[in-house]
């Protein structure tokens, strides 16, 4: 029996055949033209922080300002690293580490792999050059961690070897950035300490690299794809300065910026309640202090005045400091004693019955018994043979807290006699005039500043600044004891801590008896920063400390912070792309099914109309 097909009915389904072709392949096209025209994120993310306090300079050798030592550790890394939430010593350029008995000769391996910035390999070569380099040329911004070590060797290129003279207590706590010896082998030692800039881009081995720096502006740092620990989530890095932190508050609100160091007390709080901002109250190893200028040369521009310890000690009862704290620093600080903070298991705190505590009588006490009077009835003491008696007090332009605290302290020596003269400097030109010279001779030109420290975690860098080897060096004070020296080598030398804090404690009560400083508070770290937009923020320490937790965009110690921070909208659409391709996936195949099947039809359909 035949089938008839009308040829009419035959072309009608050879054309809706055709149109279903063009439709779906055209379905195809403009599916995949919209998925493939989502929006995509930048492919370059920059994450921008703002702080107050300017980089002093780019060479380990001559900078001196906190900030200088975070960007290196940026730059360069350290031969042992410090674990993010303890603190304690972790593997960075050297991988494992081993001491002889005797605690003298120190065998580290070097991590393989590692490159410097301009490809060339990192070994243990370079690590053996940084240390004799550094003692070899005495170069004393680091030379007070390498003190101890008589000589580094490449054993070859993964192996170097550290002798010393003696057990070294900080060899695992040495903040030191490792240098490519091919760079540095052709600048004097002269040279680090003087002329020499190491101007952007700086070759290092760290997980970023400098690349530009404004003086007064910003310092721009980009990513290292090739580091050994990955390279960072960010593609550059930006430091923005400003002069006025109130300012630096505002761009943080506005989005102009995502992360705000050093936040003024008063705009702290309302940060924290801005919706995707988080203000964060953290611990700081640092305290602010008046420091006395008690170097006895007759090279000194400062008081001599100040070399009287009764003077000191007057000053220290004459000061306020739950005044200071609650009024300069708002709160954000507890009261302070020593130059060991409170967090450091070597802290020591004075006993109350020698504790220096708010007593104007017991200042003018002292001051009346050492031959400070006030003959002239003006209201202000002269010196001992009679002579005006007025003290030059800076304050640096970079801290409204501690201008406030100095104008109070003003007010808190004039009531028992003694006049200062405050002046708001910048911190340059404080560094200036301690580091003051008359052709080749040292004279430091001051008299009293208000600054800051902010320290290391472990003692040893803080306790070694005030002896006669730090003297043109770290000593800002300028003040020495034959027997706090001696302890100092002692503590150096000790490596159980059971065995090294009572010593550290016996240097910290000679110090402060002593009082070249008048140490006011240990402060927090006040800092602001975006967590609407960006996640993988570290705290370090990590571990709380009386409820509080370290500091997210301020340490030298550990930079985890600034390898692990990501835009959270970049991983949101890298997800997206990743959801946009498997969409495209399934488009093409379900339209591939309908072709095939059109195809088919068409196949059959021709077959039997040919049969017909």
């Amino acid at each position: 029996m035949s089938h008839f097909t009308p040829r009419g009915a035959r072309h009608t389904k050879r054309l809706l055949l055709t149109l279903l072709l063009v439709v779906a392949a055209a379905f195809v096209v403009a599916s995949v033209a919209h998925a493939a025209s989502s929006p995509a994120p930048d492919a370059r993310t920059t994450l921008r922080i703002g702080w107050v306090q300017d980089v002093d300079n780019l060479n380990p050798f001559i900078g001196i300002q906190g900030t200088d030592y975070m960007l290196w550790h940026m730059n360069y890394d350290f031969l042992v690293g410090f674990d993010a939430e303890t603190l304690e010593p972790r593997p960075e350029l050297a991988t494992a580490w081993e001491v002889s008995p005797d605690g003298k000769e120190w065998t580290f391996t070097i991590r393989s792999g590692s490159k410097w910035q301009d490809g060339v390999p990192v070994t243990a070569r370079d690590v053996a050059f940084t240390f004799n380099y550094i003692n070899d040329n005495e170069l004393l911004n680091l030379a007070t961690y390498t003190s101890g070590i008589t000589k580094a060797e490449a054993i070859d290129d993964t192996t170097v070897k550290i002798y010393t003279d003696a057990p070294k207590a900080n060899m695992l706590r040495m903040v030191v950035p490792i240098l490519p010896e091919h760079i540095w082998s052709k600048v004097s030692g002269k040279a680090a300490t003087s002329t020499y800039q190491n101007k952007p881009p700086i070759v290092g081995n760290g997980p970023f690299q400098i690349v530009e720096w404004q003086k007064g502006k910003f310092v721009r740092l980009v990513a290292n794809p090739d580091y050994w620990g990955g390279a960072p989530k960010v593609d550059e890095v930006i430091f923005q300065l400003y002069t006025n932190a109130d300012t630096m508050s505002q761009d943080l609100k506005l989005g102009t910026i995502d992360g705000a160091l050093d936040v003024p007390p008063a705009q702290f709080k309302q940060l924290g309640s801005e919706p995707g901002l988080t203000a964060n109250n953290a611990t700081s190893w640092r305290f602010i202090e008046i420091g006395m200028n008690c170097y006895e040369s007759p090279n000194s521009l400062g008081n001599p005045v100040l070399l009287d310890p009764e003077l000191r000690k007057a000053v220290n009862w004459a000061v306020d400091r739950q005044k200071v704290v609650d009024v300069a620093l708002q709160g954000y600080a507890t009261v302070g004693s020593t130059i060991i903070v409170p967090y450091s298991k070597y802290h020591w705190e004075p006993p109350a019955d020698s504790l220096f505590t708010y007593d104007p009588a017991k200042a003018n006490e002292l001051l009346d018994a050492a031959g400070y009077k006030d003959a002239n009835g003006d209201g202000f003491r002269e010196t001992k043979d009679g002579k005006k008696l007025s003290l030059r007090f800076y304050a640096t332009a970079d801290s409204p807290e501690n201008q406030t605290a100095g104008k109070l302290i003003v007010g808190w020596l004039k009531d028992v006699g003694l006049k200062l003269q405050l002046q708001v400097i910048d911190a340059g030109a404080l560094i200036d005039a301690q580091y003051n010279y008359k052709g080749d001779t040292y004279a430091p030109d001051w008299d009293l500043f208000i600054w800051y420290w902010t320290q290391d975690v472990d003692p040893n860098f803080q306790v070694d600044i005030y002896t006669p080897a730090q003297i043109e060096g770290w000593n800002d004070c300028l003040w020495t004891d034959p027997e706090y020296t001696k302890l100092n080598t002692q503590q150096a030398q000790t490596i159980d801590e059971a065995a090294r804090k009572p010593i550290i404690d016996q240097m910290q009560q000679i110090f402060y008896d002593a009082a070249p400083y008048a140490v006011l508070a240990y402060t927090f770290q006040l800092e602001a920063y975006d967590t609407g937009d960006w996640q993988g923020w570290v705290h370090v320490p990590g571990n709380a400390t009386g409820g509080q937790q370290g500091a997210v965009l301020y340490s030298y110690n550990n930079i985890d912070t600034y390898r692990f921070v990501e835009q959270k909208t970049a991983t949101a659409a890298a997800t997206t792309s990743s959801g946009n391709t498997t969409l495209i996936i399934v488009i093409v195949v379900v339209a591939l099914v309908v072709v095939v099947a059109a195809v088919l039809l068409l196949r059959r359909a021709r077959g039997r109309a040919e049969t017909e």
